[in-house]
């Protein structure tokens, strides 16, 4: 039918030049401006040591951006979405009483602050998923390395603008405790590479990766160390439960490889007297002010009573008014900013999550491979919130954005696959019984 029209002498449409339309649309301009900012956003998450940070000037323009293209919340998230708004809701009623308090006022409009940027990533992934995520993962991984860097030039050579503290690295992160756990996520996208073979330069990939670990050692944060290792090892193990027998073996030598050098990098940072001092006095599981009755540990459970005697909870940052120091828990950080109500809905949000996320690791689907990758370093993290408080952590708020992006586009993409709209990928089909393919007749 074409063919005809062309012979019957129809002119061929005129080139945009000459019609005087845009050779780009403006909004596939919008979005390349949108998928730059994005990068540029996750990339300044590392930015803690400027008030404000980049990060916080990139966070209106870009979210503004977006949402005027057009993203939008899909109902899978409804339920994750309103646990995180009823938690701000808690902390904000527990406010009401100290609101002529700077400090508790300033804290609780930056968790609100954190909570809109964790809904906006969380639309932002749940559509075009693949390829938003993989932008976000690689500009979360230059961060990572660049924050891996300043760490360990700030262990090594301190200067004005670097932090340290009690002779660990931080880096660009005042805290040297944020610095390993926020290098945890990074490590695990270049390893996930390097033993699946999806590393496009496998050597540039083995030498960041290096790095990272590096930073995190040097971090001296038992929970960091933790953390990458479970967490390493969660993500392997998920990798080869849904990977092909050759994948499996190339996982399992590569696997020995990364140990070998990694284990060899690590001598050779003991080697150093002060790396190997640090090292024998942060190698405990408790330290002097973790025990005793007023200690970390005997804090929280001196804690728990009052806070069940009290709906409304202490009030925000609060809980260091009663007992000196801030609860290192999370979830009894939950209650005591936010009562019962706050208290509750963290909990919700952290036991919803990690279903959700474990269930993209374990079912098939096209984003399988993405969230055996995220999930792992947030389950550790949210082991972590039992000796640390995580709730006003950047990167955290990212990943829960990710996994709950990531399951919004599972269910969208399950939809079709039940109406028969999309086909599964080879990848994603059971492989055939072995009865089956003796069956099948042979090619000659």
């Amino acid at each position: 039918m074409r063919g005809s029209f062309a012979c019957a002498g129809r002119a061929p449409p005129l080139p945009p030049a000459l019609t005087g339309a845009p050779p780009i649309p403006f909004r596939r301009l919008l979005r390349a401006v949108g998928y730059g900012l994005f990068a540029l956003f996750v990339f300044f998450i590392c930015f803690t040591f400027l008030r404000p940070s980049p990060y916080d000037f990139l966070a209106v323009p870009t979210m503004a951006l977006w949402v005027a293209l057009g993203i939008r919340l899909h109902r899978a998230a409804i339920v994750f979405v309103l646990l995180l708004i009823l938690y701000h809701l808690g902390v904000v009623t527990a406010l009401l009483p100290f609101l002529d308090e700077p400090e508790p006022t300033l804290w609780t409009l930056q968790s609100i602050y954190l909570m809109v940027t964790c809904v906006f990533f969380l639309m932002f992934f749940s559509e075009d998923a693949e390829r938003r995520f993989d932008l976000g993962a690689k500009a979360y991984v230059a961060s990572c390395l660049f924050a891996a860097c300043a760490g360990i030039l700030s262990y090594f050579q301190p200067t004005g603008i670097l932090f340290t503290m009690d002779g660990r690295a931080a880096g660009v992160f005042e805290d040297p405790n944020v610095l390993g756990s926020f290098l945890t996520l990074g490590a695990l996208f270049l390893l996930r590479g390097l033993l699946t073979g999806q590393a496009r330069h496998p050597v540039l990939s083995g030498l960041g990766l290096l790095v990272i670990v590096a930073g995190i050692f040097l971090s001296f944060s038992r929970g960091s160390w933790g953390a990458l290792v479970l967490s390493s090892l969660l993500m392997t193990a998920l990798t080869l439960r849904s990977s092909l027998p050759r994948v499996r073996r190339r996982i399992a030598l590569l696997g020995m490889t990364v140990l070998f050098v990694a284990a060899s990098v690590l001598a050779g940072l003991l080697s150093v007297d002060s790396v190997a001092d640090t090292f024998v006095d942060r190698f405990t599981i408790t330290k002097d002010y973790d025990e005793g009755v007023t200690g970390r540990f005997g804090n929280q459970m001196r804690s728990i009573p009052l806070l069940v005697e009290r709906p409304e909870g202490f009030g925000p940052l609060r809980f260091r008014l009663r007992f000196g120091i801030e609860p290192h828990n999370s979830y009894i950080g939950g209650f005591a900013n936010g009562g019962w109500i706050g208290g509750l809905a963290f909990l919700g949000m952290v036991l919803t999550t990690a279903f959700v996320g474990l269930r993209l690791c374990l079912v098939p689907s096209p984003y399988r491979d993405r969230a055996q990758v995220v999930v792992p370093a947030l389950l550790m993290f949210f082991l972590q919130a039992f000796q640390i408080d995580i709730d006003h952590w950047r990167h955290v708020y990212v990943m829960m954005g990710m996994v709950w992006g990531l399951e919004c586009a599972r269910t969208r993409w399950a939809a079709r696959a039940a109406a028969g709209t999309v086909a599964a990928p080879e990848a994603l089909r059971p492989p055939a019984p072995a009865w089956a393919l003796e069956a099948a007749p042979r090619r000659p």
